[in-house]
């Protein structure tokens, strides 16, 4: 299994500088990873700077809480795919979806997916704050919209993937992808998440994982 491929190199720290985004951008070429995720401030220079590689540009909506209007999610992604994203990665309305206003979920992740005009959506669900029954239930729900993938985390939450959640997520999104995302260090964790039923891997720890070392990132 060539793993470079399954992997979102990411970046999404507040304090980022160009340095920072030059580095991931030189690992991504080097080791050919499907993706860079970044912050939408850094899309247009990462899509430019991908130019003539394989390497994807992605980058997160209403992050990372996702309590932004769905105008505002719109608006992002509309800017996002204009500035040169590939893929849009949004988080939901957390708050909507514990109040059980599952229509809303529903209707804003398919105005992303309009929005995003044909490119990948990952919907970014945020498991660490909810139970096993609320992670099938968010998964069915994405499973009937647009959206290509579910994704477990944004990895500013109190935990990351776990390989339970992925294989909930798996067995309830109607055939849909999972990215697991957050706490991925080490090939073992990788492994363990891609026999979840996992098919990206969202992480800063790509180059680690490369080296089957250890990674101390997110």
């Amino acid at each position: 299994m060539n793993i470079n491929k399954l992997i979102d190199h990411t970046y999404l720290k507040a304090f980022g500088t160009k340095k920072d985004i030059d580095k991931l951008l030189q690992e991504a070429k080097e080791h050919n990873f499907k993706s860079v995720c970044v912050n939408p401030t850094h899309v247009k220079y990462c899509s430019e700077q991908l130019q003539g590689t394989e390497v994807l540009t992605c980058t997160v909506i209403g992050f990372p809480l996702g309590a932004n209007t769905v105008e505002t999610k719109v608006f992002e992604t509309l800017n996002a795919i204009s500035n040169g994203a590939d893929e849009i990665d949004m988080v939901i309305n957390i708050g909507k979806f514990k109040d059980k206003d599952y229509d809303y979920i529903e209707k804003e992740i398919n105005q992303v997916c309009k929005a995003a005009m044909g490119k990948t959506v990952k919907v970014i669900v945020e498991i660490c704050y909810l139970d096993d029954e609320e992670i099938k239930k968010v998964s069915e729900i994405v499973g009937k919209t647009e959206a290509k993938f579910i994704k477990t985390s944004t990895g500013f939450g109190t935990s990351g993937a776990t390989k339970k959640a992925v294989k909930i997520m798996k067995d309830n999104v109607n055939g849909k992808e999972v990215k697991a995302a957050g706490g991925v260090r080490t090939k073992e964790d990788l492994d363990a998440m891609v026999n979840a039923g996992a098919t990206r891997i969202g992480t800063s720890n790509g180059v680690s994982l490369m080296n089957d070392e250890e990674g101390t990132g997110y």
